[in-house]
């Protein structure tokens, strides 16, 4: 036997009906927080720094996998 049960309702009266607590405050409140620090961090950063650090990493990691990959292929692996 198979009994199919579908209930159209919104999702506040879902949370309501199974007693679950509203976080649609909380969650607004936490949107705004992020929103306001990621406002505030932009503003200290300059974009040439940015860049600086953003290319620096990438270097260091291209650098690292060359090291790994030659030492791999060349079967120095104690040298990673």
């Amino acid at each position: 036997m198979k009994v199919k049960i579908e209930i159209d309702c919104s999702p506040e009266e879902a949370r309501a009906f199974l007693g679950l607590p509203n976080v649609a405050p909380l969650n607004d409140h936490l949107v705004a927080e992020m929103q306001r620090r990621m406002d505030e961090n932009m503003h200290r950063l300059q974009p040439e720094e940015l860049m600086k650090t953003w290319t620096s990493y990438g270097l260091q990691a291209q650098e690292q996998f060359r090291k790994m990959m030659t030492a791999a292929a060349t079967g120095q692996t104690d040298k990673l």
